[in-house]
């Protein structure tokens, strides 16, 4: 008798991927959990829900916070690991992402969620529409 044959054979279940749609802006962020086609929610959180000041809302600390929340809910619903899209607010607004998008990656990555692709999907304007300040800019 083989070892093969003296142990149950497991049947492998198709391991579920989701969609990590994390909107990083300087002033929250914001980590969404899609199903794999994007249509389906499957966890949201933000870095607002996690903390009381506002001042705080975009911090790493928040977003940290929010990613683990919604990994927890993503794996009690089966998702086995991740694709992220990171995005800015971008348009003619800033086309950095806000300091949340680093650790919210992070976060996904310790709360044992396997990482597919990451993505950077800043909407970018082929020279859309004028940037509001006015000809002498934003006067302070």
């Amino acid at each position: 008798m083989s070892s093969e044959e003296e142990r149950p054979k497991r049947r492998d279940e198709p391991q579920k991927w989701g969609i990590a749609h994390i909107f990083a802006s300087y002033n929250d962020t914001i980590c969404h959990i899609t199903d794999i086609t994007g249509a389906e929610t499957i966890a949201r959180s933000t870095g607002g829900m996690m903390v009381k000041a506002d001042r705080n809302e975009s911090s790493p600390h928040a977003a940290m916070q929010a990613a683990f929340q919604a990994a927890r809910e993503a794996k009690d619903k089966g998702i086995y690991g991740i694709h992220i899209r990171v995005r800015a607010p971008g348009g003619h607004g800033p086309k950095t992402p806000g300091p949340g998008a680093q650790a919210a990656i992070r976060a996904l990555s310790r709360a044992g969620l396997k990482i597919g692709i990451i993505d950077e999907v800043t909407p970018l304007p082929h020279d859309g529409t004028r940037k509001p300040g006015g000809r002498r800019g934003r006067r302070v």
